[in-house]
Protein backbone atom coordinates (compact mmCIF):
# COMPACT_ATOMS: atom_id res chain seq x y z
CA UNK A 1 0.00 0.00 0.00
CA UNK A 2 2.82 2.42 0.34
CA UNK A 3 3.91 2.16 -3.27
CA UNK A 4 0.11 3.55 -3.83
CA UNK A 5 0.36 6.21 -0.36
CA UNK A 6 3.60 7.72 -2.45
CA UNK A 7 1.95 8.09 -6.09
CA UNK A 8 -1.14 9.02 -4.32
CA UNK A 9 -1.58 13.02 -4.34
CA UNK A 10 -2.85 16.24 -1.54
CA UNK A 11 -6.46 17.34 -2.13
CA UNK A 12 -5.46 20.31 -3.59
CA UNK A 13 -3.68 18.83 -6.35
CA UNK A 14 -6.82 16.86 -6.78
CA UNK A 15 -8.61 19.58 -7.15
CA UNK A 16 -6.46 21.33 -9.56
CA UNK A 17 -6.28 18.48 -11.67
CA UNK A 18 -9.95 18.75 -11.92
CA UNK A 19 -9.85 22.27 -13.26
CA UNK A 20 -6.91 21.74 -15.51
CA UNK A 21 -8.70 18.74 -17.20
CA UNK A 22 -12.06 20.68 -17.76
CA UNK A 23 -10.06 23.49 -18.54
CA UNK A 24 -7.66 21.92 -20.69
CA UNK A 25 -8.65 17.74 -21.52
CA UNK A 26 -6.12 15.73 -21.62
CA UNK A 27 -7.82 12.64 -23.06
CA UNK A 28 -11.12 11.72 -24.71
CA UNK A 29 -12.48 10.66 -21.71
CA UNK A 30 -11.84 13.77 -19.88
CA UNK A 31 -13.59 15.63 -23.36
CA UNK A 32 -16.68 13.28 -23.10
CA UNK A 33 -16.52 14.06 -19.18
CA UNK A 34 -16.79 17.88 -19.16
CA UNK A 35 -20.27 18.58 -17.69
CA UNK A 36 -19.32 15.75 -15.09
CA UNK A 37 -16.51 17.65 -13.99
CA UNK A 38 -18.11 21.09 -14.15
CA UNK A 39 -20.66 19.57 -11.36
CA UNK A 40 -17.74 17.98 -9.29
CA UNK A 41 -15.62 21.09 -8.89
CA UNK A 42 -19.09 22.90 -8.30
CA UNK A 43 -20.62 20.64 -5.71
CA UNK A 44 -16.63 19.98 -4.08
CA UNK A 45 -16.64 23.54 -3.62
CA UNK A 46 -20.02 24.23 -2.61
CA UNK A 47 -19.05 21.58 0.00
CA UNK A 48 -15.70 23.46 1.12
CA UNK A 49 -17.69 26.63 1.91
CA UNK A 50 -20.28 24.96 3.89
CA UNK A 51 -18.67 22.19 5.84
CA UNK A 52 -18.63 22.68 9.35
CA UNK A 53 -16.49 19.97 11.72
CA UNK A 54 -18.87 18.37 14.00
CA UNK A 55 -16.97 18.61 17.60
CA UNK A 56 -18.90 15.53 18.85
CA UNK A 57 -17.05 13.56 15.66
CA UNK A 58 -13.51 15.48 16.02
CA UNK A 59 -13.86 14.02 19.63
CA UNK A 60 -14.85 10.55 18.82
CA UNK A 61 -11.72 10.28 16.09
CA UNK A 62 -9.76 11.58 18.88
CA UNK A 63 -10.88 8.92 21.63
CA UNK A 64 -9.83 6.40 18.86
CA UNK A 65 -6.24 6.87 18.54
CA UNK A 66 -6.20 6.35 15.12
CA UNK A 67 -2.66 7.19 13.94
CA UNK A 68 -3.19 6.01 10.60
CA UNK A 69 -3.92 7.24 7.09
CA UNK A 70 -6.30 8.03 4.97
CA UNK A 71 -6.10 6.59 1.28
CA UNK A 72 -8.84 7.66 -0.59
CA UNK A 73 -9.79 6.21 -4.56
CA UNK A 74 -11.39 8.83 -6.70
CA UNK A 75 -12.26 10.81 -9.51
CA UNK A 76 -13.59 14.09 -9.65
CA UNK A 77 -16.36 13.92 -12.26
CA UNK A 78 -17.71 11.06 -10.08
CA UNK A 79 -20.93 12.47 -8.53
CA UNK A 80 -20.69 10.54 -5.05
CA UNK A 81 -17.14 11.65 -4.82
CA UNK A 82 -17.41 15.45 -5.20
CA UNK A 83 -19.86 15.31 -2.24
CA UNK A 84 -18.08 12.87 0.10
CA UNK A 85 -14.14 14.03 -0.75
CA UNK A 86 -13.51 17.42 0.47
CA UNK A 87 -15.81 16.42 3.45
CA UNK A 88 -13.20 13.78 4.20
CA UNK A 89 -9.94 15.71 3.23
CA UNK A 90 -11.36 18.58 5.56
CA UNK A 91 -12.24 16.43 8.49
CA UNK A 92 -9.30 14.74 8.99
CA UNK A 93 -7.17 17.82 8.25
CA UNK A 94 -4.76 18.55 10.91
CA UNK A 95 -5.70 15.02 12.34
CA UNK A 96 -4.60 12.05 9.65
CA UNK A 97 -3.13 12.42 6.43
CA UNK A 98 -5.60 12.29 3.66
CA UNK A 99 -3.98 11.49 0.25
CA UNK A 100 -6.17 10.17 -3.03
CA UNK A 101 -5.22 8.13 -5.80
CA UNK A 102 -6.83 8.90 -9.04
CA UNK A 103 -8.72 5.57 -9.89
CA UNK A 104 -8.17 5.74 -13.57
CA UNK A 105 -4.40 6.39 -13.26
CA UNK A 106 -3.61 2.72 -12.41
CA UNK A 107 -6.91 0.21 -11.90
CA UNK A 108 -4.39 -2.29 -10.00
CA UNK A 109 -5.70 -0.06 -6.29
CA UNK A 110 -9.32 -0.22 -7.16
CA UNK A 111 -9.40 -4.08 -8.28
CA UNK A 112 -8.10 -5.02 -4.98
CA UNK A 113 -11.54 -3.00 -3.47
CA UNK A 114 -14.14 -3.73 -5.68
CA UNK A 115 -17.85 -3.30 -5.04
CA UNK A 116 -20.28 -5.91 -6.39
CA UNK A 117 -17.48 -6.56 -8.76
CA UNK A 118 -17.60 -2.82 -9.78
CA UNK A 119 -14.44 -0.18 -9.86
CA UNK A 120 -17.38 1.95 -7.70
CA UNK A 121 -15.76 5.22 -6.30
CA UNK A 122 -14.52 7.18 -3.91
CA UNK A 123 -13.43 3.90 -1.80
CA UNK A 124 -11.59 4.98 1.32
CA UNK A 125 -8.93 2.95 2.22
CA UNK A 126 -7.79 3.31 6.21
CA UNK A 127 -4.35 2.52 7.37
CA UNK A 128 -2.46 1.87 9.81
CA UNK A 129 0.89 3.49 10.56
CA UNK A 130 3.24 0.74 8.16
CA UNK A 131 0.67 1.09 5.45
CA UNK A 132 -1.66 -1.73 6.54
CA UNK A 133 -5.01 -1.92 5.19
CA UNK A 134 -6.83 -2.04 8.98
CA UNK A 135 -10.70 -1.17 6.67
CA UNK A 136 -12.03 0.17 3.60
CA UNK A 137 -15.25 1.76 3.15
CA UNK A 138 -17.05 3.21 0.35
CA UNK A 139 -18.60 4.25 -2.09
CA UNK A 140 -21.46 5.88 -0.58
CA UNK A 141 -23.22 6.09 3.00
CA UNK A 142 -25.80 3.91 3.85
CA UNK A 143 -28.23 6.08 3.57
CA UNK A 144 -26.83 6.61 -0.68
CA UNK A 145 -27.29 2.96 -0.94
CA UNK A 146 -30.68 2.71 0.20
CA UNK A 147 -31.52 5.04 -2.47
CA UNK A 148 -29.39 3.29 -4.98
CA UNK A 149 -31.44 -0.14 -4.24
CA UNK A 150 -34.68 1.38 -4.40
CA UNK A 151 -33.90 2.23 -7.78
CA UNK A 152 -32.34 -0.94 -8.79
CA UNK A 153 -35.59 -2.66 -7.49
CA UNK A 154 -37.85 -1.16 -9.65
CA UNK A 155 -36.94 1.53 -12.10
CA UNK A 156 -40.19 2.63 -13.38
CA UNK A 157 -41.50 3.57 -9.62
CA UNK A 158 -38.39 5.08 -8.88
CA UNK A 159 -36.44 6.42 -11.86
CA UNK A 160 -32.92 7.18 -12.29
CA UNK A 161 -33.43 10.59 -12.50
CA UNK A 162 -35.53 10.62 -9.20
CA UNK A 163 -32.64 8.52 -7.53
CA UNK A 164 -30.04 11.56 -9.15
CA UNK A 165 -32.06 14.19 -7.31
CA UNK A 166 -33.00 12.41 -4.39
CA UNK A 167 -29.21 11.40 -3.88
CA UNK A 168 -27.90 14.91 -4.29
CA UNK A 169 -30.08 16.64 -2.12
CA UNK A 170 -29.30 14.24 0.30
CA UNK A 171 -25.67 15.06 -0.02
CA UNK A 172 -25.82 18.55 -0.12
CA UNK A 173 -27.78 18.56 2.97
CA UNK A 174 -25.60 16.12 4.80
CA UNK A 175 -22.30 17.39 4.02
CA UNK A 176 -20.22 14.04 4.55
CA UNK A 177 -21.55 13.83 7.86
CA UNK A 178 -22.75 10.18 7.71
CA UNK A 179 -19.69 9.19 5.66
CA UNK A 180 -17.66 10.24 8.42
CA UNK A 181 -19.48 8.47 10.95
CA UNK A 182 -19.26 5.51 9.10
CA UNK A 183 -15.48 6.05 8.41
CA UNK A 184 -15.14 6.74 12.38
CA UNK A 185 -17.02 3.64 13.25
CA UNK A 186 -14.91 1.85 11.21
CA UNK A 187 -11.11 3.15 12.23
Amino acid sequence: MQNYWDKAISFEEYLQIAHQRLQNPATPQDAEYKMYYELGIQRMERTLKKFVIDEEQINELKSKNFNGKILIISEAWCGDASATVPALAKFFEGHNEVKIFLRDSDKSLINQFLTNETESIPKVIILDEDFNVKNSWGPRPKFGHELLLKFKADPEAYPRESFYNDLQIYYSRNRGKDAIQEILELL
